[in-house]
């Protein structure tokens, strides 16, 4: 059975079925459907299914061009309905693994994807977990279940996770060339997932077992978050000396060894950095062990928000303004430049932090020109994006999207508190915060 599933990947007459078509879900289907495989799409939101299937995208980075084409080819099917997942020969889980409001792991998204298709299972398949999770989330609670089935992990199902490494907006990664990370549950899942994955990534990388590929990605988001940390804390240190953070990291970057660049901003955004650590913190918690790096950092990132309304309130009062009714445009609400994913922004929590105090709070993004619903920040779905110059009292740079770089700060009627280094200094116009 294992072999006639490998010589099914290794020549392209697999249906690879993703589960989940977002930010990495679509990506991942359309590398499959760029080699040659057909793939089906299987997601619980219509509207998605809806737009592929018309042949569009609903990912600003994603073309519609290679969707329509497929879609047109019949080589792309997208659909609401789990019970087609029989047809699939791969079922590759690509959903959400958000916090809950105590910072836990919610694994609800998994394990309902997961019982959606397990009516389907059959002798066969393997299944992928690229969700990003805590060491132990697919040997205890993916292979239970499936074993629960009646099925046996190794000789009828094959069960692996690989992490998702996308980086959407970036020019010079993608999909096919970012190396994989696979881990199997048995050596014979091993073999399935690296057939998954060596038809269209260029590298996979092997490790142990499904654990390991679980703590890759951890570390990997852990290192970032840090780090982030750390430069987060030296720009609130080096601007009480009057020394900018952003001159620093550029100079510091020019040591070719022993240093790696990370830059200040807002806060933390997008589904990554902001999130996974917390996993790790929360399974070590059951051995016993405190993740004190970890905890500290995300307390540095968390507090960012809090740190940038203070700079307005300096900025505005230096203005003999208050916070209070005043007119306060958030520049960039996507979470990081060139991308319209606006997933645990920080320009959210500065929005909240200073409606709370009195502004008048309005918004630019031009990958974002309204907003729209999502778990915690539902209050402000249907909001707009507005001018950058409609007579506001300041102007807070959040994310360094390209358009914004043509900018005149000294154009503009406001002062800019810029949050991300993108402009010069200039003074009684461009503060950093």
């Amino acid at each position: 059975m294992k072999n006639q599933l490998i010589n099914k990947l290794n020549d392209g007459t697999a249906v690879i079925g993703i589960v989940g078509l977002g930010y990495v879900g679509l990506p991942l289907a359309l590398r499959y459907l760029e080699v040659g495989y057909p793939v089906l799409g299987l997601d619980v939101d219509q509207s998605k299914v809806d737009l592929l299937m018309a042949g569009n995208s609903y990912i600003r980075h994603i073309p519609s061009g290679p969707i329509s084409e497929n879609v047109r080819a019949g080589n792309l099917r997208a659909t609401t309905d789990f019970s087609r997942s029989a047809e699939a020969d791969a079922l590759i889980l690509c959903v959400p693994t958000p916090l809950n409001k105590h910072r836990e792991p919610d694994l609800s998204y998994v394990i309902s994807s997961l019982e959606m298709i397990l009516p389907r299972l059959r002798p066969g398949q393997v299944v992928s977990l690229e969700s990003t999770t805590y060491p132990g989330t697919t040997d205890e609670e993916l292979m239970p279940r499936i074993e629960q089935a009646g099925f046996t992990v190794g000789t009828d199902i094959f069960l692996v996770y690989s992490p998702e490494r996308e980086d959407p907006g970036n020019p010079n990664f993608n999909t096919r060339t970012i190396p994989k990370v696979c881990g199997g549950t048995t050596p014979a899942c091993m073999e399935a997932g690296m057939a998954l994955y060596g038809q269209v990534i260029d590298r996979v990388v092997p490790v142990s077992s499904t654990r390991a590929a679980e703590a890759v990605k951890l570390m990997e988001n852990i290192f970032r978050s840090v780090n982030i940390a750390l430069v987060n804390e030296l720009k609130t240190a080096f601007m009480k000396m009057d020394i900018d953070i952003f001159e620093v990291v550029r100079a510091a970057s020019t040591k070719p060894f022993g240093y790696m660049p990370f830059y200040p901003g807002p806060g933390l955004g997008g589904h990554c950095i902001p999130i996974d650590p917390f996993y790790l913190t929360w399974k070590a918690r059951e051995y016993d062990v405190a993740t004190r790096f970890i905890e500290l950092a995300g307390e540095i990132n968390t507090s960012m928000p809090y740190f940038v309304v203070q700079r307005a309130a300096k900025v505005l009062n230096d203005r003999e303004k208050s916070l209070k009714n005043s007119r306060i445009l958030l520049m960039g609400l996507a979470y990081k430049a060139g991308v319209d994913d606006y997933r645990e922004s920080p320009s959210f929590r500065i929005m909240d932090l200073l409606e709370e105090k009195g502004a008048l709070v309005f918004y630019h993004d031009p990958y974002v020109p309204e907003i729209g619903p999502s778990r915690e920040y539902f209050r402000y779905s249907g909001r707009t994006s507005s001018p950058v110059d409609a007579g506001y009292d300041l102007h807070i740079l959040c994310t360094a999207h390209d358009e914004y770089k043509s900018l005149d700060p000294a154009s503009l009627n406001a002062p800019v508190l810029d949050t991300r280094g993108l402009f010069p200094d200039l003074p009684g116009k461009v503060y950093r915060g």
